[in-house]
């Protein structure tokens, strides 16, 4: 039992909602969604980009690990304008981009937060029915409420 006017995570409301972001149209969705429930609730907003590792085959192509590494550059580039307009929206907003697996580093940040929410896009390629999505791999780790944004 907690005591009386103390903070209890999941009683008033989100504090901070962490949204996953890499350019797609699922994930922009889920980042209009997530703007708005941080604007209603007047929750803090982080936008998270995550940069993959360019994949192994790369290595066999010519030049093709640079444009893995420039295209998401450029992702970086356009994501970093949700801070700005969610500033403009009135809601408290972060931007992160970071490299890594993207359930581990949305899982690290979340918790380092610590996020009260977590919203993804659901995932557009059709290997995921098989192997599991981001979305899926978040709601297995199971630290926070995950919505999946379609």
């Amino acid at each position: 039992m907690s005591t009386p006017g103390a903070f209890e995570r999941g009683t008033d409301g989100p504090r901070v909602i962490l949204v996953g972001v890499d350019g797609s149209p699922t994930s922009l969705r889920a980042a209009a969604y997530a703007a708005g429930l941080a604007r209603r609730q007047r929750s803090k907003l982080v936008a998270v980009f995550v940069a993959t590792a360019a994949p192994s085959i790369a290595g066999w192509v010519p030049g093709a690990e640079q444009v893995a590494v420039d295209a998401a550059a450029e992702v970086d580039a356009e994501l970093r304008q949700l801070k700005t307009r969610a500033a403009e929206l009135g809601i408290d907003a972060e931007y992160r981009s970071v490299r890594g697996d993207p359930v581990a580093e949305l899982s690290r940040i979340a918790d380092e937060l610590p996020a009260d929410a977590v919203l993804v896009g659901a995932s557009e390629q059709a290997g995921h029915r098989l192997i599991g999505s981001i979305a899926v791999r978040l709601v297995r780790v199971g630290r926070w409420p995950v919505t999946v944004v379609p």
